[in-house]
């Protein structure tokens, strides 16, 4: 099971590295020929795609590496049993927001299954979507991982 999760991992920053990289060249190409006259009209929905996926996906990979900003001033100050207490307070919350994300993401999605860009028709708006309720599960994955941590500590 370590294994998938590891292979999970690396599939998604590496999912996370192709999309920003098409992400950038395709707004790049998009202003370009814009520029010249010939605008590339889904260029900006499949970018909106794209973005969408590199956020949420993203989101979970700096979780996993503790990349996302936070106020551990005070906590800090604490000795170590409390300081692993309030830590897994935190992160229970964050576990009862993510639920909230994937619950509302899927509604989201299922809303939105006939939905189509305007530059692209027959391209469901679903895609976009969906990155919410995934990333958000890969998300519950890796608080629950950072709370086993927590509670191996105390």
């Amino acid at each position: 099971m370590k294994k998938l999760y590891e292979y999970i991992c690396k599939g998604e920053t590496f999912v996370i590295k192709v999309f920003l990289v098409f992400f950038v060249g395709l707004v790049f190409i998009a202003a370009s020929t814009r520029y010249m006259g010939h605008p590339i009209n889904w260029s900006v929905d499949i970018a909106v795609c794209l973005f969408a996926w590199c956020t949420f996906l993203g989101a979970d990979v700096a979780m996993r590496n503790n990349k996302l900003m936070n106020v551990d001033f005070f906590i800090n100050k604490l000795p170590g049993k409390n300081k692993n207490f309030i830590e897994i307070i935190n992160l229970i919350l964050i576990l009862i927001f993510l639920a909230a994300l994937i619950g509302f993401g899927v509604w989201l999605s299922y809303t939105t299954r006939f939905r189509s860009f305007q530059g692209i028709p027959g391209f469901s708006y679903t895609y976009v979507t969906l990155s919410v309720p995934v990333g958000g599960a890969l998300m519950v994955i890796t608080t629950m991982l950072k709370i086993k941590e927590k509670l191996q500590k105390w």
